[in-house]
This record gives C-alpha cells, structure tokens and sequence, in this order.
C-alpha cells in the first residue's frame, strides 16, 4: 500500500468545496437524479429471425436504461436486441424490465408461435438428457459421486475444476447430496428434482426463502426443502449448448450453487454422461458431472507389478488385463513415487526405474483407456541406498513454497481450507503476488501441511530452524510441529512438542520462526518413539520426519479461525539432491 502525504490539488478543491457549502448550507437537499420511467414509455418489437424459430426481439423504447428480459421460454437475457428460439407452439410472455437513473418499470408482450421444430426430438442431446420419446418417464439422472472433478469450482469463463475438483466420494458425509436425483421428460419438457426433503446448497443460498432450518455440514449447507416440478429445454448460443432449468421453486442438478438465469452450459453429452458448468451467485464457474442413476460404468482390470532387481533398480509392468468389448488402453504414465519425471511407456512395456535412497515408495500406473486415467499402485521397500548414491547436506535454509514461483512440495490442508490467493498486503517484509490463506471452522487441530516425496525427510543436523510469514489478527497463535507418517495411524506419537509463535500485529507480514534444538518429540511411555532432543538424536535429526503441520489456534475447536503465510523454509530436505 503506498501513502502519499501532500495533495495540493485535492486541497484546494477541498477547500473550494467547504467554502460553497459555508456560504449556502444544502444539506436537506437530494440530487436530482430523475422521475422512474413509465410503461408507456416502454417498448419493444418482435420480428422474424433466420427461419420460422428465431425471433429477434429489440428494445425500442422512448428512455434510454439498462434492458433485461424474460423472454417466456425458460430463457433470459439483457441487453438491446437478443435472438430468441421458440421451438415448440404456445403463447410465450415476452417481458422487458428497463432500469434508468430514476427508476425500472415493465412490460409485456405475448409472441404466438405455431410452428413445430421437429427437429428437437431427434437431437441427440434432447435424447440423451430425457431419453426421447420412446422413454415415457424419462431420464433420471445422479451424481457420478466416483468420478473425480464430479462436483468441481474455478474461476468463470473456466470449466469448473481449476480450484477445486471433488475426489471420488469427496462428500460422502453428505448423504443427502448424493441421494438426490433429478428426472427429464421430453414431454411437456418436465423436470422433476427429488431430493427425499432435504437439499444441500452453497453458504449464500441459505437465505431462499424456499430453504428452512439451514446446518452447515462439511464446508456447505443442509436444508430443509420440497421442490416443485419445473421445465427444461436445450438452446444454443454463440455455438455452445446450454440447458435452461426453470421453476417456481429452485430447481437444480443435485446441488444449489444459485446458477445464474438457471442456465448450465453443457460441456459434454452422452447416453451415459452429463457434463455441466454454471456460473454462480457468487460469479465463479461450477462444475457438475452426472451419470444415470443406478447405471454402472464399465471397468477394466490389471495387476501392477514392480520388482526390485540389483542395486535399487526396479522393473514396473501391468498385466492380466481384463478389457470389456469396445473398451481399450493404449498406454501408462509411470510415477515412481520418488519425485523424478513420470516416464510413458506402452500398454504391454516393462518400464526400469533406479532409486537412489532406501526407503518406502509407492509406485502408481496411469493407464490411459477408453473409460479415461485409470489408476493402479504397487507398494516397494527398498533397504539399502544405491551404490552410487553420495549424502548432500546444507547447512542453510532453503524455500519450499513460496505459493508464486517455488513448489518444491505442495502446501494441502487437512480439516481446513488450504488456497493460493492474492497477497493481501504487498509491502516489505512480502511483496509476493500470491501466498497461501488458512481457514478452519469449528476444529481444533486444522492444519495445514506439506508432506515430503517417499524417500525425502528433513535433516537437522546442521540447520534446525523453519520460517514461515504469517499475517493475521493479533493475539493468534500458530504452531509448526513435524511428524513421521510412516508410522501410520501412531504417527501422533513422533510428533514434535508444540513450537508456537503469537501474531504480534493486525494484517501485517511477519516473520515466525521455530527453532527445533533442544525441542522433545513422542512420549516416553510408547516405548522407543520419545526423545528429549530432536536435533541431537540420530534416530530423530535425520531420515525420520517427513510432514511439517501448521495450526492456527490450536485446540480451539468453535468459530472460524484463518491467517495468511507465505515462504514456508526450513532444513535441508535429505534426498532432494541425487
């Protein structure tokens, strides 16, 4: 933020103002800023477009305003001059709501179409979504909770899916979403949402009036909800495909995001998937994929296999496939788990790979097929170094992520909101374009963490300090500890004793720092897992600790806690260095 301390100009102005309104106090007067406009002075005409379903619909009005319009058919627009589709005989309510300076006011007007775009019902998408005229209930559809990115959000004009992208099953704690279906019929163009009397909706839908007795669960929000039956149709515009939901009531594919004009651009659609995007009441692009409800996607199975050969090299293959008639594979991605490149290699290729340290790595194939990534992993311990493998240590700090341009190792949250958003605040001591921003509800060890490759872990034997730049509010403690996750569901055990540091001022950068000499981890009464010293203990300063977890108010479990940080550093990471 920069501060600018003299404005002549600005003064004088100032100046000038305060003397006019000494002179001639006005202060009960309001601005003229016009009379509301009136229906009469509202107009719009309707004439025929390219064939006898287009109509183009103009604003011809007396007064200039903002234009918005209803046009009767499940679509809306704004704007001057729109072209509109009426596939379907009726009596369509055309409706122009004009805003000016003073005011809005309205009209209507009824087009008649009497013509039928036959078309329609041998569109590929109208019978794909309703399942056409042969299907006399129509088509009901359900989240594709297994697939990844079935629910998703990004920014608008994306797909839906660059910030977040919902693993498989990612809400299986919210019963009610999955449980949800909603039904098409081609006739009468119906649209039936059934959602058994509860729905699950964005933060800032709560406030429907269709929505009573709203509880958060997980990061959005259950409601209590009976849905009316609505209508659907397919228009296109500007070459893209998009589907219209109208109701008296909200109406929506499973999950209330306050889809703007009920409108969901198709992205993709096939007898067996539907791909959605929206834009929200809160502007950004939401991500939606569906599938039939209670169809069952085909699979294709394998066997990963990894074998460990002479020094740490190690031959990766997959095998035994069972491959459904009209499905296909055509190649792997390997990941050795390591942090090296992926390397691509052929459906039936062994693929060679050498580790250089020992430790535990998870190796994962990334078969590329016709149902799309398929992934299968393998599991390999690996006792010894390889022969060729030299120790590097550092004694100074080095950056893990610095959430701009340094990502040695990705920053995730566990029980919290993890994102890279702008800096808040680009002054010394960060003048970062972006940084990481934490926030927790109602629990009280949220944390965020970065997690080292398999065969990397912190060496503390010659630098024992971790930084962090924190910004926040006064008074909020947050702690950096390590841990060991090899030690599964007991890694609690080797966690280090608490290093807390108390934010001294409000929304201002600062510099944490965690010095871990002379700092104890696990407990004495586990056995072989305590030590009084992480830095001075060989079993401890090396080879050993693998995540670093950072917590904003710990053992605080109400309200919403959150902070800003930045260039996470620490130790040198053993194994990073080959």
């Amino acid at each position: 933020m920069k501060i600018y301390k003299h404005f002549p100009r600005l003064t004088g102005i100032l100046a000038l103002l305060l003397m006019i309104t000494a002179c001639e106090p006005q202060l009960a007067d309001k601005p003229d800023i016009g009379t509301a406009p009136t229906a009469d002075q509202l107009d719009f005409s309707i004439a025929p477009g390219s064939d006898e379903f287009n109509f183009v619909i103009t604003n011809t009005s007396a007064v200039t305003g903002i234009a918005s319009w209803d046009f009767g058919n499940g679509t809306k627009g704004s704007g001057k001059s729109n072209i509109v589709r009426y596939s379907l005989p009726g009596d369509y309510t055309v409706k122009l709501t004009l805003v000016t300076r003073g005011g809005m006011a309205t009209i209507n007007k009824t087009l008649t179409q009497t013509e039928t775009d036959y078309s329609i019902f041998t569109d590929p998408k109208f019978i794909f979504l309703s399942g056409g005229i042969d299907d006399i209930d129509g088509k009901t559809w359900a989240l594709d909770s297994m697939a990844q990115g079935h629910l998703g959000v990004g920014a608008a004009g994306g797909a839906g899916l660059e910030w977040w992208s919902a693993a498989p099953l990612a809400k299986q704690a919210v019963k009610v979403l999955y449980d949800d279906r909603i039904n098409f019929k081609i006739d009468g163009f119906a649209a039936t949402y059934v959602n058994n009397g509860k729905s699950y909706v964005k933060d800032f839908r709560t406030s429907d009036p269709a929505y009573s007795n709203p509880v958060m669960n997980d990061t959005d929000y259950e409601v209590t909800f009976t849905p009316e039956p609505g209508t659907w149709f397919i228009e296109e515009s500007g070459g893209k495909s998009y589907l219209t939901l109208t109701s008296t009531k909200p109406i929506f594919p499973i999950f209330d995001v306050g889809a703007v004009g009920g409108k969901y651009e198709i992205l993709n659609i096939e007898e067996n998937l539907l791909v959605m995007v929206a834009i929200g009441g809160d502007g950004n692009a939401w991500h939606y994929q569906l599938i039939p409800a209670g169809y069952v996607k085909p699979t294709i199975s394998f066997t990963v296999n990894v074998t460990e050969g002479t020094d740490n090299e190690v031959s990766c293959s997959v095998t035994d496939y069972s491959i459904p008639a009209g499905q296909s594979v055509t190649g792997i991605t390997w990941n050795f788990g390591d942090g090296s490149d992926e390397v691509t290699g052929g459906k039936d290729e062994v693929v060679n790979h050498v580790y250089m340290r020992k430790g535990t790595y998870t190796v994962t194939a990334k078969i590329n097929s016709s149902l799309g990534m398929l992934n299968g992993t393998q599991q390999i311990v690996l006792a010894n170094n390889n022969s060729a493998y030299v120790e590097f240590l550092l004694d100074m700090m080095i950056v893990y992520n610095d959430f701009s341009e340094v990502q040695v190792f990705p920053v995730l949250g566990q029980d919290c909101s993890v994102t890279t958003v702008d800096n808040p605040y680009k002054e010394y001591p960060n003048k970062s374009a972006k940084v990481a921003y934490y926030t927790k509800t109602d629990n009280q060890w949220a944390n965020a963490y970065m997690q080292l490759n398999s065969g990397f872990r912190f060496d503390l034997r010659l630098q024992q300090v971790f930084k962090v730049m924190v910004y926040g509010k006064a008074g909020d403690q947050i702690l950096l500890k390590l841990e060991n996750t090899d030690k599964g569901g007991n890694a609690w055990q080797t966690g280090t004793y608490d290093l807390i540091y108390t934010i001294q001022k409000d929304n201002t950068w600062e510099v944490a720092e965690y010095d871990f000499n002379g700092v104890g981890a696990g407990w004495d009464w586990t056995g072989d897992i305590f030590t009084s010293n992480i830095v001075t203990d060989d079993n401890f300063n090396h080879d050993f600790y693998n995540v670093v977890r950072i917590m904003c108010n710990p053992g605080v479990g109400e309200g919403t806690h959150s902070f800003y940080f930045d260039e996470l550093s620490g130790p040198h990471v053993e194994g990073i260095h080959k």
